[in-house]
């Protein structure tokens, strides 16, 4: 009785170490994920009554306790962001229609962000950008509710970083993350 007792408390004391270890640094991300995550809900949920779960999850990927952070990431998913729905609405613009503009969208958007605009990090936002601008017409009869909807996701999903980098820097003036390196405890590498 005494080994199986043991070892959910040796698991417990393990747990709380690593929380002491961390300055509660995944506290401090669920915390900043609770409070814009209400923020985007109320904004667009409740008085927009749109559905904001491009919005949150835009948001996730770009909050972080450390502001630098998690402005390196807004920078890069907001900058690669408009590229990718220029380009696709350039794709929109262009042509008739067709399957293929997406696969020759998308690769003409990685080119770009890979050669000219040269902001590594969230570099695949610009495709995922271009991909809803375009899939969106392509789903819908006409181009143009096509490229509205895909014109109001953009805009979800630029929502959700603003709103993630505005709680960042709150939070860190209410409840200031520890000093030092976040990326190992957040699992944020700044790329993506």
């Amino acid at each position: 009785m005494s080994l199986s007792a043991s070892r959910p408390g040796k698991a417990c004391t393990k747990v709380w170490e690593q929380v002491l270890k961390d300055h509660f640094l995944g506290f401090h991300l669920a915390a900043n994920i609770f409070v814009a995550t209400t923020v985007l809900w109320l904004i667009l949920g409740r008085f927009a009554r749109l559905d904001p779960i491009w919005a949150i999850s835009s948001m996730v990927a770009s909050i972080d306790p450390n502001v630098n952070l998690a402005y390196q990431t807004f920078r890069g998913r907001f900058i690669n962001a408009i590229l990718g729905c220029s380009v696709g609405l350039l794709f929109l613009t262009m042509g008739g229609e067709g399957d293929w503009k997406l696969p020759v969208a998308l690769s003409v958007t990685i080119l770009i962000s890979s050669y000219v605009v040269h902001v590594p990090q969230m570099w695949r936002q610009a495709p995922i950008t271009a991909a809803l601008v375009i899939a969106s017409s392509l789903t819908h009869e006409s181009r143009r509710t096509g490229a509205e909807i895909g014109l109001s996701r953009v805009g979800e999903v630029l929502l959700g970083c603003i709103v993630g980098l505005t709680v960042t820097f709150v939070m860190s003036k209410v409840w200031p993350p520890p000093v030092g390196d976040t990326k190992a405890s957040t699992g944020k590498a700044g790329g993506g």
